[in-house]
């Protein structure tokens, strides 16, 4: 898995895999824009992967159930098994890291699915809701 995890590309195809592969298009985009949201945003990593994989490690693994997005951290293998979706996922993620920019999760930096509600959701700045994902701003 790590090598899978060694590009831009790569760590954001598989964000976009694990976190919306079953929803739309513009869905998936917004879940990967809420990772380049983050890049540019002084209080996360300045890189893709590094946004992706952020959370507490413990000999260079991460912590089960503590970091940023679930999927990198639940404890089940990250290998992609629809290789349908994994390839649109590269796709979104391509067009995404190639500039595509859309202003329907208006500056999000969170999000989460609409079945679960996150003791941090309160603090920040609702913008949108996307399919089964909700978009939040921090302001």
């Amino acid at each position: 898995m790590i090598e899978l995890l060694a590009t831009p590309l790569m760590c954001l195809a598989l964000n976009v895999y694990h976190e919306a592969r079953n929803e739309s298009t513009m869905g998936q985009l917004a879940v990967a824009q809420v990772v380049l949201n983050r890049v540019e945003d002084d209080r996360f990593p300045d890189d893709v992967c590094a946004v992706i994989t952020q959370g507490i490690h413990w000999e260079s693994k991460p912590a089960k159930n503590r970091c940023q997005f679930s999927w990198y951290c639940d404890g089940i293998s990250d290998e992609p098994r629809n290789e349908k979706a994994f390839v649109r996922s590269q796709e979104i993620a391509a067009m995404v890291l190639n500039g595509w920019t859309h202003s329907f999760a208006d500056g999000a930096t969170h999000y989460h699915a609409d079945y679960v509600m996150p003791s941090w959701a309160h603090t920040f700045t609702k913008v949108a809701t996307i399919d089964s994902h909700i978009f939040y701003r921090w302001d």
